[in-house]
């Protein structure tokens, strides 16, 4: 057989294509490379994305802001003294974006116009704080990225 450039540009070709398959093939099925979704049903969360703007620009517009702090025994969330603790309804969702199953959902109940989240329940790494709640009738929601 004789060995030209043209020859040298097909078996290329082939030995490129052949490494973009196994790369496409090796990243699809191996389990260190599955991602877990951010919600399963984004669609219709995808409807209801204009409530969750106002409930943030809500919570934009208050005078007094929360204060997220992190201590050595967990999270604390300070919540405004204007609340009254008895008609704020809602929850706190911590979500771990690299693993599905370390997210959980807490009912929001506020002690002295604070949330303790123990630290028992956190893997060190990164997270994402949700918190949705409604105060007379206004929705309010307060989002936050953080490393514990």
């Amino acid at each position: 057989m004789k060995w030209n450039w043209g020859t040298g540009i097909v078996v290329a070709m082939a030995l490129f294509m052949g490494f973009i398959l196994y790369l496409v093939i090796t990243m699809s099925t191996h389990k260190k490379f599955s991602f877990d979704l951010v919600t399963e049903e984004y669609y219709a969360k995808e409807v209801v994305y204009q409530k969750e703007i106002d409930a943030e620009t809500n919570t934009n517009d208050l005078e007094e802001k929360i204060i997220f702090e992190i201590t050595d025994n967990g999270l604390k969330l300070v919540f405004p003294e204007t609340f009254e603790e008895s008609k704020i309804k809602g929850n706190v969702f911590l979500y771990r974006p690299s693993n599905e199953q370390l997210d959980f959902n807490l009912p929001l109940l506020l002690e002295n116009s604070n949330v303790f989240i123990p630290g028992k329940n956190l893997i060190d790494g990164r997270w994402n704080i949700i918190i949705d709640w409604e105060y007379d009738g206004t929705p309010f929601m307060y989002k936050k990225s953080f490393t514990y």
